[in-house]
């Protein structure tokens, strides 16, 4: 993989998004946590409003849960907001860790990512796009320590952050599952890919969002947020949905059994 070309493309069509000009750990884990299958444009005024409330560790540490999740409300997958906190709280107590996987939800991607992009960490972050991107290009199939090997080969000296963020968009807006730009790809040349048909995900019949437990769940959460009345719901499905609220942390049972905010 020609990676000069590929940091060559990246700085002409760079989107100026807000986590892309601070290098501050703490806003960049925040950016993360939000990403995690959410469509960038949807996070960037989560994210702004987010740090305008809570502009550091400590102050995310310190903050009423109602408050957190209230922030966050409208992102989905609610326990990253919980999760997000206890980092903090971790950060604020103890200060960032060297291995941040350390930290409250923070996997092996997470981790790599900030730690390039805060400190130029030489460590390459893998990505559902980054995995698509390097097995398009080299026409192979990898587990995840191979996978993670070969990112790391292509990594050059003292550009990760540049060589992760031209990953990642490479594959967000190029090297796309179903309908690939190749004749855009800055990385054409010598693709295993290039020229053959990209065969698209499969795709898996679903129920609609609105007849599942997670629907049911965040609608439960919302009316505790903001106080409303809680949607009407067959009592079997809110049965489900207010135990996995509380075994999630997201809502706790006072000593009458009521649900209530943590």
């Amino acid at each position: 993989m020609n990676v000069t070309a590929l940091l060559d493309w990246y700085a002409r069509v760079r989107r100026p998004l807000p986590w892309r000009a601070t290098r501050d750990p703490y806003a960049l884990l925040v950016s993360e946590v939000m990403l995690q299958q959410t469509q960038a444009l949807r996070v960037v005024p989560y994210y702004e409003r987010w740090l305008a409330r809570f502009p550091d560790p400590a102050a995310l540490a310190a903050a009423p849960p109602r408050d957190v999740l209230a922030a966050w409300s409208g992102l989905g997958y609610n326990r990253r907001a919980l999760a997000l906190q206890h980092a903090a709280r971790h950060v604020d107590e103890h200060g960032w860790p060297g291995d941040l996987t350390e930290l409250p939800g923070v996997g092996a991607y997470t981790a790599a990512a900030v730690s390039s992009f805060a400190w130029d960490a030489q460590r390459a972050a893998v990505d559902t796009n980054v995995r698509r991107v390097i097995e398009r290009h080299d026409g192979a199939a990898r587990g995840p320590r191979e996978l993670a090997r070969r990112a790391q080969e292509l990594l050059p000296e003292g550009r990760a952050a540049d060589f992760n963020q031209a990953m990642m968009e490479l594959g967000a807006t190029v090297c796309r599952p179903r309908r690939p730009d190749c004749g855009a790809c800055p990385v054409r040349l010598g693709c295993a890919s290039d020229g053959r048909a990209h065969a698209a995900p499969p795709r898996q019949s679903a129920p609609r969002f609105e007849d599942t437990d997670r629907w049911a769940r965040g609608r439960i959460l919302a009316a505790h947020v903001g106080g409303a009345a809680p949607p009407e719901l067959e009592p079997a499905r809110r049965e489900r949905a207010e135990q996995g609220l509380v075994r999630d942390g997201l809502l706790v049972r006072d000593a009458h059994g009521r649900l209530r905010l943590p």
